[in-house]
């Protein structure tokens, strides 16, 4: 009677396995869990290690672009690791103050946590770490996961690999103000298991940690909104739980993600821009969604010519190839999933988890200027790996089994090599911030934006006449551009071309005479011409238009210095803190001023909040030197010298400084050695050569 009975099962368990339907039970009746367990342990570290061997020219990019300035490099929480500036990430709901754009408080926190441990920005190897582990960490999640819906460890391992090495995965490991993408997905992928173990187990803890997992997630991107339909869409399929019961679990997610969807409206109008559908012709975003939804699977499938930077077809419109493929594309590709559902709701439910995944990104809401990015496909691309387990696992059995998965390894083994062949192609680009743009550039020729990166690149190098020649290709290409005509001027500032510059903001001013910004540069280059008088009515007037312009009140305080109004420039100073407190540079100059007047105990304070709040400036640590010295706090003044030198070990005024301090402290010797440093950086010192030839006179 047993041997039957047995026969009865193995029969039901092989039919079941040939269809699409309930695939976790099958495992349970094929395999040993302890076995599974063992074998998939195995899988998860083979392609971790895979996954992390093909990435690691990542960790040595030297690529800062774009919004990096926000994330790292002109972040002053992010640069001042502390548990006020976390608490400052974590309560600046509505609008934040050092990023434009959504509330991301962990991804921010997660960055300020690589500066910590030495993350700097000609140091960017910390921040590429944690990046490359947060992307191998989500390679073995979406294992996990997989294996949880599909009970297939080489399946689940398979694809898995194909997603840790794919190219497009590429972006957010080496850019690093796209640790947002990572982390959202990391406590994505952790809901998503959680609730696979809830609905199967119905489990309240993994209910619990999955709901925790959301919130932890729109916490580091809030493009994860749609998570709530992520999971009904789960229910449906694989899980096949699509009931009364599932759809009530989705309230506390649903509420949730209505909340993080206002914060994330608000939050992106104060501090940045958000354009809403009804700013576009009508056409617009069906077109955008139509031409988006092929050209990511066409990058995907296909990922050649990556960049960071694709462009808004023009005209957007049919008359455009990419937007009339995309169009047509999408009809066929709607009949094609519509008419499946009849055999298996796989690809249908596969593919609209990917576009729900997406649609944040698709455009809808204007927030970017390119179309498309490849870091939005990062963890929609599930929804395609979905399908793929899916196909890999109906076939995994079918007779004959070893022929069938061999030749199925090898087929996804080979693809996984053009991939890695990929990868470490597009990650050669990354090496430099000039490679990146001219890669991106070589792409795109047309792009007017990318030729304001580089020049902003090159000015920060010190290549002023490479800057101008990109900054006037920009204007060639965009002569409406708001941004490229101000940097433009401020390089021929700084070239000394004070004429050309006064001439060009003028002509600025003529377009856009209500611009703070302008009047502000214009008062600058005023002063640099030693223009004293206009150059405050410059700043007055940048004033009138913006009371709160910190940079306005600061450079005014400057003015008020150098004529000698000392009260007037520290009250203006004073002002400038008052609309921005984190703002360095007045902080510094503040200090200045009140050393001054005597008020060397007011001054330290806001010398200390100078090196807190920019430590890699080498001024700063010099003027918290001086104030210290004036206290006769000895020790701490040299600790602020040398932590000057740190930055500057050339500057000859520096070493002259430190030689005087030593010889305070009766440190003779060493006092002397800087003294000799000085006047060998600067034959001309002439504070280096009168002590020098004093003591050379006292030893006669």
């Amino acid at each position: 009677m047993s041997r039957p009975r047995r026969k009865s099962k193995r029969k039901i368990a092989s039919s079941t396995e040939q269809s699409d339907s309930r695939p976790a039970e099958v495992a349970g009746a094929v395999a040993k869990p302890w076995s599974a367990t063992g074998l998939l342990l195995v899988v998860m570290m083979a392609v971790a290690a895979v996954v992390m061997v093909v990435h690691r020219p990542a960790l040595y990019a030297e690529v800062l672009s774009f919004d990096d300035t926000q994330y790292l490099t002109d972040n002053p929480l992010v640069q001042n690791p502390s548990w006020a500036a976390a608490g400052r990430f974590l309560g600046e709901v509505f609008e934040p103050s050092t990023v434009g754009g959504y509330y991301q408080p962990l991804s921010m926190i997660s960055l300020m946590l690589d500066h910590a441990l030495g993350g700097r920005a000609d140091n960017l190897f910390p921040f590429h770490r944690t990046s490359l582990l947060l992307h191998t960490a989500n390679t073995v999640l979406v294992i996990l996961l997989l294996y949880l819906l599909f009970r297939r460890v080489w399946v689940a391992g398979l694809i898995g690999l194909l997603f840790g090495v794919h190219p497009l995965t590429v972006e957010t490991i080496a850019w690093i103000g796209e640790r947002k993408t990572l982390l959202a997905s990391f406590f994505v992928l952790w809901c998503l298991i959680a609730y696979v173990r809830h609905a199967r187990r119905r489990s309240p803890m993994g209910y619990g940690v999955a709901v925790l997992m959301f919130v932890m997630a729109l916490m580091s991107k809030p493009t994860t909104t749609p998570l709530p339909v992520l999971l009904l869409l789960l229910d449906c399929w694989p899980l096949r739980r699509l009931n009364r019961r599932a759809v009530l679990e989705k309230i506390p997610f649903l509420l949730i993600a209505c909340v993080s969807a206002v914060v994330t409206v608000v939050s992106q109008a104060r501090t940045a821009s958000a354009t809403m559908p009804g700013d576009y012709p009508a056409a617009r975003v069906p077109l955008i969604l139509c031409h988006n939804i092929i050209f990511y699977l066409y990058k995907i499938v296909w990922p050649t010519d990556l960049s960071s930077h694709y462009p808004v077809p023009e005209p957007l419109s049919l008359a455009a190839p990419m937007v009339l493929a995309g169009v047509v594309g999408t009809c066929l590709l709607v009949a094609v999933l519509l008419l499946s559902w009849r055999r298996t709701p796989a690809l249908l439910v596969g593919s609209v988890f990917f576009f729900v995944a997406i649609f944040p990104t698709m455009g809808v809401i204007g927030f970017t200027n390119v179309i498309a990015a490849d870091k939005f496909a990062y963890f929609p691309s599930l929804g395609l790996m979905l399908i793929l387990a899916w196909a890999l696992s109906r076939w995994w059995d079918r007779p004959p089994v070893v022929a069938q998965r061999v030749v199925m390894v090898l087929v996804v083994l080979g693809v996984c090599g053009a991939e890695v062949r990929g990868t470490r192609h597009y990650l050669s680009y990354w090496g430099d911030t000039e490679t990146f743009y001219a890669r991106m550039i070589e792409l795109e020729p047309g792009a007017a934006s990318l030729h304001w990166g580089l020049g902003y690149y090159l000015y920060a190098e010190g290549r002023y006449d490479d800057a101008v020649s990109e900054y006037l290709e920009a204007l060639r290409l965009d002569p409406d551009s708001p941004d490229v005509p101000e940097s433009l001027g401020v390089v021929l500032a700084r070239q000394g071309r004070l004429d050309e510059a006064i001439a060009h903001y003028r002509r600025m001013l003529e377009a856009q005479p209500g611009s703070a910004r302008i009047h502000n540069n214009l008062g600058l280059a005023l002063f640099m011409r030693e223009d004293v008088d206009e150059a405050v009515t410059q700043f007055q007037r940048a004033l009138e238009l913006d009371p709160e312009f910190a940079r306005a009140h600061k450079n005014l305080g400057v003015v008020y210095s150098h004529r000698g109004q000392h009260e007037e420039a520290i009250a203006a100073l004073q002002r400038a803190l008052s609309a921005d407190p984190s703002f360095a540079g007045a902080h510094n100059n503040l200090g200045l001023e009140l050393m001054r007047l005597g008020r060397v105990a007011e001054a330290l304070e806001h010398c200390e909040a100078a090196v807190r709040l920019n430590p890699g400036l080498a001024v700063n640590h010099r003027n918290l030197g001086s104030a210290l010295a004036r206290l006769d706090r000895l020790e701490e003044a040299e600790s602020a010298y040398r932590g000057a030198l740190a930055i500057r070990p050339h500057d000859a005024d520096l070493h002259y400084l430190l030689g005087r301090l030593l010889n305070r402290q009766g440190r003779r010797q060493d006092a002397l050695t800087s003294y000799q440093e000085a006047f060998r950086l600067d034959p001309g010192h002439s504070g280096a050569r009168r002590l020098l030839e004093a003591d050379s006179g006292d030893s006669g």
